[in-house]
């Protein structure tokens, strides 16, 4: 039966998928947040999905037969308090994810505190692939990013496959365990085990008793997937009641990749299964922790029955995810690329790949402090020296520093004294426009300029192409060309 289903915090990047499958199933679909920026302000525009902003309790006039609530809102939110005192049913994303699309599938989850993202999009489109040679294959996914393959971030289908990036993040004000464990995974890739998310974590501990939870949802007759140079995972499937492949460059790896070589944005290597040779992989994207993710893939492809030769074929043709590495503009032989960064281990990775990939180009790091982790000092030190792999680094002000304790709060300007000890140019600016007006007399033909945020950022990736583009034809920058 059709419901009018609204949604509060509707761009979150996963809410807004879910509101687009709730719209395909045949719902009316309606929401709001209190400001909505691509990819997802975008993917709700092309739905047709009425978007309300900000926050407000009129929006609620129109009462809906259910409210699904983003696990971003709080108590105190004007809409959720409405909602409670009329008694309007309401419900979490995963908890409508389980019960309205994942009840007779096969359930396929990937979780880890890296790379989950990108190993989901490769892995739905290793099934897409496989579908054109076995129909059975045709995949139903929801994904935290719009892999370009698709140019979506979900779609659901009749077939049994269900492909979910599974999220350790809280799933709403009145259910604080993790979202993935409300996806009973049939199968599980686990990536990394890290300290993340320390505004809901109180230590790494903690983190590792929530996927071990996870990795305890998978039945016998399953299996993980999981990488085998952490002992954070080691820990996570040690008491694993399905099949744990394990994956990585290990000798003993079941999975082991080998002859890792770059050829500009490509990636090539061998992989083994079992100490038998599986294929020859390409991969369309530098880093070792891109292979690693495709690896990962594979594996867990392979083992539910994907042939080889369909995934050879899809890695071969991935086209990476949205705000991953992605190019945004060049201008005046600038290359300007957006990358969703969240986690100092992250950031080191893609300036590492940056560097695999560009060789002898300059590398200039652009940094909004501000996911919830990235706000915080404990991860302080590690920022610093993930930063110092570029040339030059621009850092904005924490993201409504106000909302982190003074003692909790990072110091943008003990990372640029820490950078600066190591040598490397940094500085702190109020904000994206700031940074655009400082750096743009800098630049020149060749540089690569990588902008670390997982927002908007004041719309620095329109705003630094257009003045690059507009100093060089004013003659106020000293754009050389090579």
């Amino acid at each position: 039966m059709q419901k009018h289903i609204y949604l509060i915090g509707i761009c979150g990047t996963a809410m807004a998928s879910l509101a687009g499958m709730l719209k395909q199933q045949g719902h009316e679909v309606t929401g709001s947040d209190a400001a909505a920026y691509p990819p997802m302000s975008d993917l709700l525009r092309e739905l047709g999905i009425t978007v309300h902003e900000p926050y407000a309790e009129r929006n609620l006039d129109r009462r809906p037969d259910l409210v699904i609530v983003g696990n971003a809102i709080s108590r105190g939110n004007v809409e959720l308090e409405r909602v409670m005192d009329e008694g309007i049913p309401f419900c979490s994303m995963a908890s409508i994810l389980h019960d309205e699309f994942l009840k007779g599938r096969e359930s396929l989850v990937v979780a880890g505190t890296h790379g989950k993202t990108t190993t989901t999009s490769m892995l739905a489109w290793i099934y897409e692939t496989a579908s054109g040679r076995d129909p059975k294959f045709a995949p139903s996914f929801l994904i935290g990013g719009v892999p370009e393959n698709f140019g979506t971030s979900f779609m659901v289908r009749p077939t049994r496959p269900f492909i979910l990036e599974g999220d350790e993040y809280d799933t709403a004000f009145f259910d604080k365990g993790p979202k993935f464990l409300h996806y009973f995974p049939d199968a599980a890739i686990l990536t990394h085990v890290e300290f993340d998310h320390a505004d809901i974590y109180s230590d790494l501990d903690a983190v590792k008793t929530a996927f071990k939870r996870f990795v305890n949802l998978v039945p016998r007759r399953g299996r993980v997937v999981a990488y085998d140079a952490s002992e954070n995972v080691s820990e996570c499937v040690a008491k694993a009641f399905c099949t744990v492949e394990r994956y990585g460059f290990e000798e003993g790896s079941y999975w082991r990749l080998s002859d890792l070589g770059h050829d500009g944005p490509v990636t090539r290597w061998t992989l083994w299964r079992a100490g038998e040779k599986f294929a020859e992989l390409s991969l369309p994207m530098a880093g070792e922790h891109n292979a690693l993710n495709a690896t990962a893939a594979a594996a867990l492809a392979s083992g539910q029955g994907v042939p080889v030769d369909a995934i050879v074929e899809a890695l071969r043709t991935f086209h990476s995810v949205k705000r991953r590495l992605e190019v945004k503009a060049v201008a005046e032989g600038v290359t300007i690329i957006d990358d969703f960064a969240h986690h100092p281990t992250a950031i080191r990775e893609t300036l590492r790949a940056l560097r695999e990939s560009r060789p002898g180009q300059r590398l200039i790091a652009v940094l909004e402090p501000r996911s919830n982790t990235l706000r915080r000092n404990v991860f302080e030190s590690a920022l610093i020296d993930s930063l110092a792999l570029a040339d030059r680094v621009a850092l904005a002000g924490v993201f409504k520093s106000e909302n982190i304790p003074v003692a909790e709060r990072l110091d943008p300007e003990r990372v640029v004294q820490g950078l600066l000890e190591r040598g490397i140019p940094a500085a702190v600016h109020q904000d994206a426009d700031a940074i655009v007006v400082a750096l743009t007399p800098e630049l020149r033909s060749g540089d690569v300029v990588v902008i670390l945020s997982n927002g908007g950022f004041g719309g620095i990736y329109q705003k630094l192409p257009r003045a690059i583009t507009e100093a060089a034809v004013a003659g106020r920058v000293a754009v050389r060309f090579s």
